[in-house]
């Protein structure tokens, strides 16, 4: 018998992954299923330990786990104590695309296989980048919100104020991978001209590489796409935010770090940037006397860009795979660690 931990929250439910775990190992081996459920996102999530973006306790998780040997999550910490306590534990299955919340090497110290699910959110986000574009460049919440208070903005139809069409527009990706990559599809139907900057990315679908200046020069919508490293911190910085085209617009539903936002409020205001939509910010929730709260022509939502059902879903079904391969003997696809089977 086989006892594996689902670990879940109000979005990756704990039946979820028991379900989609049961579907993918069928009947070949016995299993003892335990749960928990945190409740994030009704309540935040952060550091524990040396983990951050968890959701849990130690001394919770440490109990949760006593005779585990597979764990699956999305948000449960797993830190070095957590790991150490738990000899019986031999996979962590993260049903997310970085596992942040589990401690990578104490795990491979104790000889802990760590998986995880890249692409799971991949549809949902690209989905939420063209409507945010939309939005964006439309003033759809704008026109919204002054119609529900009263105001009819039919000067909203004047040459000054109207927005423009992704057909013909140039749009330019920085970062190529699995959201950018829908993201392109979709842009490309609606007749845009795609460009992208990812200096580890090929050419694919039609869409031309080019350098980031090219880009920023090129592009009436700049959507960032990139993951957040050493390198890519503030990749649009103040000097390129100035060097973009007058009038641009600007997305980020990819990471707050990205994105210098200390002179966005001066290049909206100025009419530098016609228009900004933002998902994530470089302090998560912004602070109530952020500018860009009340700032004119920007949209903004609170980190949604993956939350939908399917992603909850499909992230479940990922770890499931991973669960049956391990417990089958089969080739994991996405291991964290891979030292340890080397091992």
């Amino acid at each position: 018998m086989t006892t594996i931990l689902s670990a879940g929250d109000r979005f990756v439910r704990p039946e979820l992954f028991s379900d989609a775990i049961r579907a993918a190992v069928g009947d070949a081996v016995p299993l003892d299923f335990r749960s928990t459920c945190s409740e994030w996102p009704h309540e935040p999530f952060g550091p524990v330990e040396n983990v951050d973006e968890a959701s849990g306790t130690v001394d919770g998780m440490i109990e949760a786990l006593r005779g585990v040997e597979i764990a699956v999550t999305q948000l449960a910490p797993f830190s070095r104590s957590i790991i150490e306590a738990s000899p019986e534990l031999k996979l962590i299955g993260v049903s997310r695309g970085g596992p942040v919340n589990v401690d990578l090497e104490a795990a491979t110290r104790a000889g802990v296989i760590v998986v995880n699910a890249p692409g799971r959110n991949a549809q949902a986000a690209a989905e939420f980048t063209i409507g945010l574009i939309l939005a964006a460049s439309r003033r759809i919440p704008a026109a919204h919100g002054e119609l529900a208070r009263g105001t009819w903005r039919g000067d909203y139809y004047s040459w000054e104020e109207a927005g423009g069409e992704l057909a013909g527009e140039t749009v330019g990706l920085i970062g190529l991978g699995a959201i950018s990559s829908i993201v392109a599809r979709i842009l490309q139907a609606f007749g845009a001209t795609v460009i992208a900057y990812d200096p580890y990315a090929a050419p694919t679908g039609g869409v031309e590489l080019v350098e980031l200046d090219e880009l920023i020069a090129r592009s009436g919508i700049v959507s960032l796409h990139a993951r957040l490293t050493d390198e890519t911190r503030h990749i649009l910085d103040e000097t390129r935010l100035r060097a973009m085209r007058p009038g641009a617009v600007l997305i980020n539903t990819a990471r707050g770090g990205l994105l210098d936002y200390a002179p966005l409020p001066e290049l909206l205001e100025s009419g530098h940037l016609r228009a900004l939509g933002l998902d994530v910010y470089d302090i998560e929730p912004p602070p109530a006397d952020w500018p860009l709260l009340s700032a004119p022509n920007v949209v903004l939502s609170p980190h949604l860009a993956g939350a939908t059902r399917e992603t909850a879903e499909r992230a479940a079904s990922i770890i499931a795979g991973e669960v049956a391969a391990y417990l089958g003997g089969g080739e994991l696809r996405h291991v964290c660690n891979p030292e340890v089977l080397r091992g």
